[in-house]
């Protein structure tokens, strides 16, 4: 079922979506790892930070920080093909994109309310240099108030930071100053840096892809230099952060206090080190978000106009066999503990550093949960195969009753019209023959093993699992029609009480038949918003048959 997640439609139904894996017709939202870049070699990013409100799942409006964009004339929206946009004050910050070796400067200008004070930004794992422009603070050169510049705001109230971005990887960036206030209000972001002699990678899964009529939106072939186990099909950016809800309010009052005096023609606040009197401790956060959303918010797409200070979303989706590399950054004050339902991920790398054996081949562990300390990044490559189910999740028809496909004319697949799919498997047990066949990736020890005739009641034909009954909404209602792959899922299985339940499927069937895999923190309470569940550190992981073509342009 297809659901607009900002409905109130939606969100009823979403309280009892409480399947750990649930077959799904996949929703419409894509993700990927949009973000800014430029030349290769040098590149400029002009930030701003500045006050703007995020939305959460249950109508709040949450004052909050941001890094956002200044001049972007420089600039350009990555991956290429995919529009972006980028406001004056954004949570997470703008993804920085650049290439290993590049000389990055970030100039930061301090548009915060004067009550705040100064700010700067952190560039863990790199050697930083400042122009001289600022003030000293105790971690890094700040940026002054605009409130308490002596000389013209433009150029009292901004900072030039420059570093070489020598080491590969996902990184991340934040504000150096009160950082107990500062990085909880929003202050932070990530840095991607694209290795300058990735791997020469295999390309069978995007031959697969470009036969489909994909597009290629990775940022490099390759997550690290010279090492094909960093090679990867599709990759995501995950930004794990909490907030407080408590803090903010302390914050917008008493910066509306400052900005009503200032009105009144009082001086104001005009100190270096800000106005701002506020209790950080005990913490209690109530919202907790991936990259700047909660669920169901983080499905929408990037860029979605109702989200103006939260452009990036959270929505992996990927064709079996596909090698998925997850970027995952702790940016809050907690440990976030992330389950990814279907596999476990395989750690490349912590902090940019590649585990490596001696040897040279991967040492990081397989993860069931992908654990982020704050601060903390994690490159980690996650492979969705459906391997050892013990029932054919394409469906396949051992009788060769009907053209799968229902189109006689089409003869690119002859094996497919009106007899058995072949599953011929390779070394490793997989069909990989033809990268363009609807089951390439197949994991053939499954191949022709019955799932049940009938989609409702007990197994009777010795399948694996009993299906939900319809008439139940939170079953039913999320239910794609059948447990199958493919175009031709609902004919497959069919019984009396027709699945979905009439009226409740908003896209046709026939385009699109995957599932939607649960990811989510194993903290049950970062999988609430405000307390009430589902919310939070939530989002489906969507697959679906070659079939099926992933657009990730939004």
């Amino acid at each position: 079922m297809r659901l607009t997640p900002n409905s109130a439609k939606s969100r009823r139904l979403l309280q009892g979506a409480v399947l750990a894996v649930v077959p799904l017709l996949a929703l419409g939202a894509r993700a990927a790892v949009p973000g800014i870049g430029g030349p290769t070699g040098a590149v400029t990013f002009n930030l701003t930070a500045g006050a703007t409100h995020i939305t959460q799942p249950n109508g709040q409006s949450v004052y909050a920080f941001g890094y956002g964009c200044g001049n972007t004339s420089s600039n350009t929206f990555l991956p290429a093909g995919i529009p972006g946009s980028c406001s004056v004050a954004q949570l997470p910050g703008p993804t920085l994109i650049v290439h290993e070796g590049d000389t990055v400067t970030v100039v930061l200008t301090n548009n915060l309310p004067g009550a705040v004070g100064s700010t700067s930004i952190l560039f863990p794992g790199f050697q930083v240099t400042t122009n001289g422009t600022g003030a000293t603070g105790l971690l890094t050169q700040e940026a002054p108030n605009a409130a308490t510049c002596t000389t013209t705001p433009a150029t009292c109230n901004t900072v030039t930071y420059t570093f070489i971005a020598r080491s590969p990887g996902t990184h991340s960036y934040y504000s150096g100053t009160q950082g107990d206030l500062q990085i909880e209000m929003g202050l932070f972001g990530a840095v991607v840096v694209l290795p300058s002699s990735p791997a020469s990678c295999p390309q069978p899964n995007l031959t697969a892809e470009a036969a489909s009529g994909e597009t290629d939106f990775r940022l490099a072939q390759a997550a690290y230099d010279n090492n094909v186990y960093t090679c990867y099909d599709r990759e995501y950016l995950f930004q794990f952060s909490e907030m407080d809800q408590g803090i903010h309010y302390q914050v917008e009052a008493q910066v509306n206090a400052d900005l009503a005096a200032k009105a009144k023609g009082g001086a104001g606040c005009s100190s270096a080190g800000g106005c701002l009197n506020v209790v950080t401790d005990p913490y209690q956060p109530n919202y907790f978000m991936i990259n700047g959303r909660s669920m169901p918010d983080d499905m929408d797409p990037n860029y979605a106009p109702q989200y103006p200070s939260q452009p990036y979303n959270g929505n992996p989706h990927m064709h079996p066999g596909e090698l998925t590399l997850l970027r995952i950054i702790g940016q809050g004050r907690y440990q976030h503990p992330f389950h990814e339902h279907a596999n476990h991920v395989r750690v490349l790398a912590r902090d940019a550093n590649l585990l490596l054996s001696p040897t040279g081949l991967p040492a990081g562990p397989l993860l069931f949960t992908t654990t982020t300390t704050p601060g903390m990044t994690i490159d980690g490559i996650f492979q969705y195969t459906a391997k050892g189910l013990n029932w054919d999740i394409y469906g396949h028809d051992t009788a060769g009753a009907a053209n799968v496909y229902n189109n006689p004319g089409d003869n690119r697949y002859t094996s497919y019209n009106g007899k058995p799919v072949v599953c011929v498997p390779d070394a490793n047990g997989y069909y990989t023959s033809d990268p363009a066949a609807p089951n390439y990736y197949e994991w053939c020890g499954d191949h022709n093993k019955a799932l049940e005739k009938h989609p409702t009641g007990q197994v009777a034909a010795g399948g694996p699992m009993t299906l939900p009954d319809p008439n139940i909404l939170t079953n039913g209602a999320w239910y794609s029609g059948s447990a199958y792959f493919g175009p031709d899922a609902l004919a497959r299985a069919v019984g009396g009480s027709p699945l979905p339940p009439f009226g409740t499927v908003a896209n046709s069937p026939g385009a699109e038949a995957g599932y939607a895999y649960m990811w989510h923190s194993h903290n049950e309470r970062e999988i609430t918003t405000d307390d009430i569940f589902p919310g939070g550190m939530m989002m489906m992981m969507l697959v679906d048959p070659r079939v099926f073509a992933i657009n990730e342009a939004n």
